[in-house]
């Protein structure tokens, strides 16, 4: 028991949080073996009482890594550090620029290569391996698909005729409703039934019903499953008619939001989005979702420009432009657009957000055709939102389910529990126990009649063998009829309103209820509920998920000097002396330019050439809202960036066409841009080309340092301590970005603009060639400093993971940010820490890579093998392509950090674990990039933030903050498991006891099928008699409190070792019920034996005897609930000793109007008055139970006393209100671990810098040179 405390409350420290390993692994280097299920050690629970017979040590959380594969193609690894030797350590996988990541161990993943299109390198050794020869494929089967689902198949391209509705109504073209639900009117019953019976104990039960039909089979009445039955597929057809409902209400006020259409007169009429049809020109207010795919034909801005927000369609909040075609942005009156005639030839149907091809043909004045080529840039997509525009006028060309949102929304896929497959499992042992007692009493009857068929000539027994075949298969399904509940009826919908019902405890939550957005939990797929108490792994997305995507300047770097908003002492310099490089505030800052006090000239002007840069190199749109400039930015960075200028005295205002205007203290300077050079992950860095008001040109140039710095000239004066800098942003956590700038000569730029117009002229491989063209120019660069963004984390997020963590979860981190940020971002979030060793690896070919693996795999077993103290580790990986061998370090490594990874590439790294690794998964974000990651997982978590609304839609539950995973999984996930656990194992407990019963019975009755219990009273039994204490039990229970839970979340472990519902559990509880129905059915015959005489001398009879046994069972199984308990509440009460009422109430009086209905002859007479007087059945009632029971209570009792595990502990703390305990050497062995640490984390420097790139890139430049923010909306629009 000591022990087993010590196990429980004796980890404090993250870094030591596993538990003491058994021997076997010390010695051998091995892992502890998987139970039966294969999730892990862990005993079972004993049904000989109740769950306390679990044997729930502490686990280890250890699994057992994937085999080593030899792969030529290794990872790509940068730098080697320590040698490495441990076993719970952290890994960081950064993308680097990677080039795809292969997991399997044939082939790469689909579409593998470079993240960023690159060409793949291939090492010397991967280039010399002889290629495997390839094995035969199989051609994959295609999955059902029921006929009203399946897809349309487009050929050829879309013609769309512009402004004639008559020629469109003859094309079939789809309509712009939409609906999301699962059932219609056409398909419920099909789809319905297929779902039910695709489970093994409807069709089992079906199987019963069909076969009772059967003349002179059934030995009960023929129609007395079908009730039962009935309720089960009701309140199944209930609950899915409820949910779909939800469904079609939403999407009825979807397609009931209503528009402005165009009509042949020239005038616009509402209609609801429903109603709109291909071709139609639809005119559209700010702020207006749009209906439908669209060309963009005019808007109120200059040059056609509209702003729309996707973060419904990409998880992205910033703001995006679009610019209708030259030829249609002059169309600015409902009598112009009308006279738009011609043929709109698009490309068909599909689901790329980013792309558009379509070609206009407009008819001209002379009738000949005029080609306008159309592209992503005047594309408007269904589920975007209208911004800063005050109308637009847009063709609908796609609709409804041919919408490029709609070919997305892909129907999430159907997840079957572990628990669930493991009760089907079950059903089939059930089963087949079942056919084997139903042959056995046919073998006992044919024998029986083998000898004594001869004695009995008056019964007529046939001789003939055909006969003799046919009277077997009767008796088998007799005997299957009578049996047939061993396997309970009510068990799948009482497992379903059970999970139904802890969802509405989840979404009621209020400690999970987000104030700020009024966004409580939602759990939205109720079937997985106790899969949240068995999660190994959580894989989650950064931005929006673990940090607030509020990016703020914090502070910057230049001239050498450090400038932030708040200084500590011991970070200032001496204010007396101007030449201190001590970091200075920003108020000192304005001091400098404002009087030059605190700095040299030279240092003014370089924070003056600072500041102009931050104001004047972006892509930011200044919007006016009350007064107040709003920047808009397609970057967060960015506009954090042009925040901070503003801050600092420098506030850009307005965008022109061709100029920005910045307020300087007063004085607004006005700055020609004349080329932007656009970001990109391959550069890095952004540029723009500007004519300040002095005539002279600029390059303005930011990025991240290993770019900026390579390309500065010789003798930099701020180079060294700008690096020093960065260096103390970077273990801040911060973003960090450096500045420079060069002053170009007219003549090197006119030469050079040339190059850039002709590159910009390219139709194919436009973008490379810009790249080289602005790689000239971006060159011999002054630094001026550097800034530092922070991503603020949301509330909770450290204390968060470290509490995870010590529950056994490994969490792995999936960013798109560089390895440094993401090392820093671990750092902050305590996902690493700064005791472990961190170790970065960075090889440069395959064969290199591979050898580094083995042999740090080598070392940790080697370590593990020898018993050493084994260090914490944290694994940086610069990873190229990825396999099991890659998995096989990772699993063994307490936190992973994967960089640079696109959205399939989460989904893919899913897969691989859930592939390789016998674990649930648990997948965490926030954008519409999240979700193929969210679905990939077993349990998919969406949070409900600042990046749409699709991840939360997609996901099995929505939570409004990451913090409240914590008691979502520890609190609630713990409930769930242990609660359906506890529900399932005791439902085939009761039926088991009271049907085997009819087993022993065939003994007594020579195995003539005869039932020991009336038909009707019997199917009662699950339906009425015992229906509440497994409902009370799976919604109420608690084997300790959320108290207790969060104080020591190493309980989790319990159910990751799947502890309360092994296979082992399951056949103790089989043999407990079997154990109970033999008590049962032994002290019955003993205390009716002889046909027991009443006091009127008449004999009891057979269904006394049947009666009074069968409420003893009820009674037994009523106190087997009783014990198993955990909580006692009013529910409790009202389940168990109600039920008790119940029976005794319900009983006598059925046995009574039963005969008068004519529905049981066998109650006729004064049966009710005649066994409610006996004294033997109020004996039998009180005997039975008392001997069954006490066996189970004298057993729980020496559990707890003499043996009892970890959560036994655990409850005694919560009832004796034991205050929290650590041990002092625990305490102790913590500080000496703290006095040894050394910081052996190498300071790197993050990277704050994104837009929209390659594919999804548009022209931003030539868009945001044409915004105009100076003007009015005065553009005619027919309002």
């Amino acid at each position: 028991m000591a022990d087993d405390f010590a196990r429980l409350v004796s980890r404090t420290n993250p870094a030591a949080q596993q538990y003491q390993q058994p021997a076997y692994q010390q010695q051998q280097g091995g892992y502890p073996p998987r139970s039966s299920d294969g999730r892990g050690g862990g005993g079972a629970m004993d049904p000989f009482f109740d769950d306390d017979d679990a044997d729930s040590p502490m686990p280890d959380s250890a699994f057992r890594p994937a085999p080593l594969v030899s792969h030529e193609s290794g990872l790509n690894l940068t730098r080697s550090a320590q040698p490495m030797a441990g076993g719970n350590s952290s890994m960081t996988l950064a993308g680097g620029e990677p080039q795809g990541w292969s997991f399997d161990d044939d082939q790469p993943f689909p579409g593998s290569g470079n993240f960023n299109g690159l060409p793949q390198h291939t090492s010397s050794s991967s280039r010399n391996v002889e290629p495997q020869q390839q094995k035969p494929v199989k051609k994959p089967r295609e999955p059902f698909k029921w006929p009203w689902n399946r897809e349309k198949v487009y050929v050829g391209e879309r013609k769309i005729a512009l402004n004639n509705h008559a020629a469109n109504a003859q094309e079939d073209f789809m309509s712009n409703y939409v609906s999301t639900t699962k059932y219609n009117l056409a398909s419920f019953l099909p789809k319905f039934f297929y779902e039910q019976f695709s489970r093994y104990a409807n069709l089992f039960f079906l199987f019963t019903v069909l076969i009772q039909q059967i003349p002179d089979v059934s030995p009960t009445n023929p129609y007395t499953t079908i009730p039962p039955l009935s309720l089960v597929l009701l309140a199944s057809a209930f609950k899915e008619i409820q949910e779909d409902l939800k469904r079609h209400q939403s999407d009825s006020e979807l397609n009931a939001r209503a528009c402005e259409v165009l009509q042949e007169d020239g005038t616009f009429k509402t209609r609801r989005w429903r109603d709109i049809r291909v071709g139609d020109v639809v005119r559209l207010p700010s702020d207006a979702f749009i209906p439908a795919d669209m060309v963009l034909l005019s808007s109120s801005e200059p040059e056609g420009l509209c702003y729309i927000e996707t973060a419904n369609l990409d998880g992205e909040t910033n703001l995006k432009i679009k610019q209708a075609s030259s030829h249609t942005s002059g169309m600015v009156t409902p009598a112009s657009v009308l006279g738009l005639r011609g043929t709109l030839r698009s490309e068909q149907p599909n689901n790329s957000l980013y792309t558009y091809e379509a070609t206009m043909d407009l008819l001209t004045a002379t009738g000949q055709p005029k080609q306008v080529p159309l592209g992503p840039d005047q594309i408007l997509l269904r589920g975007a939102q209208l911004r800063n525009t005050p109308w637009v006028y847009g063709l609908a060309v796609f609709t409804g389910h041919e919408t490029k949102l709609m070919r997305n929304a892909t129907a999430a896929p159907i997840k079957r529990t572990a628990v669930e497959r493991q009760v089907n499992v079950q059903i089939v042992f059930l089963f087949i126990l079942l056919l084997f007692m139903s042959v056995a009493s046919t073998l006992g009857g044919g024998i029986r009649s083998w000898f004594f068929d001869s004695k009995l000539w008056y019964l007529a027994g046939s001789t003939q063998v055909s006969n003799r075949a046919k009277q077997f298969v009767e008796d088998i399904l007799t005997f299957i009829i009578l049996y047939n509940n061993l396997i309970p009826i009510s068990l799948i919908v009482t497992m379903e309103v059970v999970k139904f019902q802890q969802a509405v405890l989840i979404n009621s939550d209020l400690d999970m209820y987000h104030v700020a957005t009024d966004t409580p939990a939602l759990c939205r797929t109720s079937s997985l509920v106790e899969e949240l108490g068995q999660i190994a792994y959580i894989f989650s997305d950064k931005t929006g998920t673990l940090t607030c995507n509020e990016m703020e300047f914090k502070m910057c770097s230049i001239a050498g000097t450090a400038y932030a908003d708040v200084v500590d002492e011991n970070k200032r310099g001496d204010e007396d002396d101007p030449d201190s490089k001590g970091w200075k505030t920003f108020a000192q800052m304005q001091d400098l330019l404002r009087t030059g006090v605190g700095g040299s000239q030279l240092e003014r002007n370089v924070v003056q050439e600072f500041l102009t840069l931050l104001a004047v190199c972006h892509t930011v749109i200044p919007e006016v809202k009350d007064d107040k400039i709003v920047y808009q930015a397609s970057s967060p960075d960015e506009a954090a960036l042009v925040a901070g200028a503003e801050l600092l005295g420098y506030r850009f205002h307005t965008r022109k066409p061709k100029s920005v205007f910045v307020d300087i203290h007063g004085q607004t300077m006005e700055f020609e841009i004349l080329n932007v050079c656009e970001f990109n992950s391959t550069r890095k860095r952004m540029s723009t080309i500007v004519r300040g008001p002095d005539g002279r040109i600029k390059l303005f140039c930011k990025g991240a340092d290993t770019v900026i710095l390579e390309r500065l000239s010789q003798n930099q004066p701020f180079t060294e301590q700008t690096l020093i800098h960065l260096e103390d942003y970077a273990t801040e956590g911060l973003r960090t970005l450096c500045i420079a700038s060069r002053e170009i000569p007219e003549s090197e730029y006119q030469t050079w603009s040339t190059m850039y117009d002709s590159a910009a002229a390219q139709i194919s491989g436009r973008g490379d060639a810009l790249d080289r063209v602005a790689e000239s120019i971006e060159k011999d660069m002054f630094l001026l400093g550097a800034t530092a963004i922070e991503d603020k984390l949301q509330d909770g997020v450290p204390d968060t993971i470290f509490t995870l963590q010590q529950a056994g979860i490994r969490i792995w981190v999936l960013t798109g940010d560089r390895q440094e940020t993401a090392i820093n971002i671990g750092l902050s979030c305590k996902l690493i820490s700064e005791s472990m060793n961190l170790v970065i690896v960075n090889e440069d070919n395959a064969h290199s890579t591979k050898d580094f693996i083995t042999k740090r795999l080598q070392a940790i077993k080697n370590q593990q093998r020898a018993g050493d103290e084994q260090e914490d580790l944290a694994l940086v990986i610069d990873g190229k392509n990825i396999n099991k061998q890659f998995l096989e370090l990772a699993i063994m490594c307490k936190a992973v950090v994967c960089c640079r990874v696109s959205p399939l590439q989460k989904a893919l790294v899913v897969k691989l674990v859930k592939k390789n690794e016998k674990a649930l998964l648990l997948a965490i974000g926030d954008g519409a990039n999240d979700v193929s990651m969210i679905q990939a997982a077993h349990i998919g978590v969406g949070i409900s933030g600042k990046e749409g609304l699709q991840a939360a839609r997609s996901a099995d539950i929505a939570i409004g903050q990451f913090r409240f995973l914590k008691k979502l999984l520890l609190v609630h996930g713990a409930w769930s498991y242990q609660r359906l656990s506890k529900l399932i194992l005791y439902s085939f407990y009761k039926n088991i006891t009271l049907y085997v019963t009819q087993f022993w019975f065939s003994f007594f009755n020579g195995y003539s099928g005869q039932i020991a219990y009336e038909s009707w009273s019997l199917s009662l039994f699950n339906v009425l008699f015992t229906v509440m204490p497994p409902l009370v039990i799976g919604v109420f229970d608690q084997f300790v409190s959320a108290r207790i839970l969060d104080r020591y979340p190493q309980l989790y472990q319990l159910g990751q070792q799947n502890v309360f519902f092994t296979k082992t559990a399951f056949w103790l509880w089989i043999a407990n019920s079997l154990y109970h129905s033999l008590l049962l059915y032994g002290f019955s015959i003993i205390l009716f034996w002889g046909d027991l005489k009443q006091s009127d001398g008449r004999d009891t009879g057979h269904w006394f005897w049947g009666t009074s046994l069968y409420i003893a069972v009820i009674l037994t199984v009523l106190g087997k609930a009783a014990l198993i308990s955990d909580l006692w509440t009013k529910y409790t009460v009202a389940a168990i000793p109600g039920s008790v009422l119940i029976t005794m109430i319900i009983m006598p009086l059925y046995c009574w109007l039963a005969p008068l209905l004519g529905v049981s002859p066998e109650y006729a007479g004064a049966f009710v008055s005649r066994l409610w007087t006996d004294p033997v059945f109020y004996l039998t009632l009180l005997l039975l139970p008392t001997v069954c029971l006490v066996r189970d209570y004298v057993w729980k009792y020496y559990r707890r006393t003499y043996d009892p595990t970890s959560y036994h502990i655990a409850q005694e703390l919560q009832k004796f209100n034991i205050p929290d305990y650590r041990p002092r050497q625990e305490q102790f062995q913590k500080a000496i671990k703290k006095v040894r640490a050394v910081q052996r984390l190498r300071k790197t420097r993050g990277f704050a810098f994104s837009q929209t790139e390659d594919s999804a890139r548009q022209d931003q430049a030539r868009l945001i040179r044409a915004y105009d923010t100076s003007r009015n909306h005065q553009r005619p629009s027919g309002y």
